[in-house]
């Protein structure tokens, strides 16, 4: 399904996104929309302009490329994508964490959810399966790239290191992934639960090529990922620190904690709308 992807075009779906994603949670009194929120921009400027991808969906994906959500908890954004992308109709989305829905609160793949390719959510595992469909791609001799997101919290397992070295040593330059930099996990800031000190140049050392960028710009988003397309296939995979913020357009839910699983009640959900303009249409 074609859609326009020029800048206003991309803002506009991710408002639509947002308002997703809100209602999706306070639907069901479950979820984590703050992560959702401030990840909207990078998914549908993903989706919508730089993947290359079939809503049709196959498990194979010869000839496209691929997308891995690690940090499986920010379901809410990816289903919201898939749908206003054409893998499955949006109304679906009003089944999201109900009982025998295909849209769990984590990503699973034994529903057969269009778009979804692992199960996430137990966090740390998304970079070493993205390594390894980017290195299928390479042993096919295909001219893809496999995109990862991941959360900064998340950098906190040990199997990202052993992945990110990994990476670095095969040589793995069709990798993209990327750090929802939010400064937020779910017992509150990172800094405090367990620093990350300088990411930037941890990952530097383990061999990647580091970029940074404004998550929560449409057009950042879109000269970061354009930047990082540039900068793979050199012989050395890419990373990028993307600085968000929690519950981003939702001034309440921003840059709080306390936003990354709590459902909003009634009165709230009318607050969120009030921020967002309807641009393609609710579910």
């Amino acid at each position: 399904m074609s859609q326009p992807n020029d800048l206003e075009s991309l803002k506009k779906i991710s408002s639509q996104v947002r308002r997703d994603i809100v209602r999706m949670v306070h639907a069901c009194q479950s979820g984590h929309p703050g992560g959702s929120l401030g990840c909207a921009d990078f998914f549908v400027a993903l989706y919508f302009k730089f993947m290359k991808h079939d809503p049709k969906f196959n498990m194979e994906a010869k000839g496209e490329d691929l997308f891995f959500l690690s940090n499986g908890h920010i379901s809410p954004v990816f289903y919201s994508t898939l749908a206003r992308a054409g893998y499955f109709d949006v109304k679906e989305l009003a089944t999201f964490r109900m009982l025998n829905s295909r849209l769990q609160g984590h990503p699973a793949t034994h529903e057969h959810l269009p778009g979804i390719r692992i199960a996430s959510g137990s966090l740390g595992q998304g970079l070493s399966v993205a390594l390894g469909a980017a290195q299928a791609k390479k042993l096919n001799k295909e001219d893809n790239f496999v995109y990862v997101l991941m959360g900064d919290g998340e950098q906190q397992e040990g199997q990202i290191w052993e992945a990110a070295m990994y990476a670095a040593h095969n040589k793995m330059d069709n990798v993209i992934a990327t750090i929802d930099y939010n400064g937020q996990q779910i017992d509150g800031p990172v800094d405090k639960i367990l620093s990350l000190l300088d990411l930037k140049a941890k990952w530097e050392s383990f061999g990647w090529i580091v970029q940074e960028f404004n998550g929560n710009n449409m057009a950042d988003v879109v000269a970061g990922l354009e930047k990082a397309q540039k900068l793979a296939k050199n012989g050395k995979p890419v990373m990028n620190l993307m600085k968000t913020e929690m519950g981003y357009g939702v001034d309440y839910m921003m840059g709080s904690h306390k936003w990354h699983g709590v459902a909003p009640n009634d009165e709230e959900l009318q607050k969120a709308l009030a921020q967002l303009e309807e641009t393609q249409g609710d579910y």
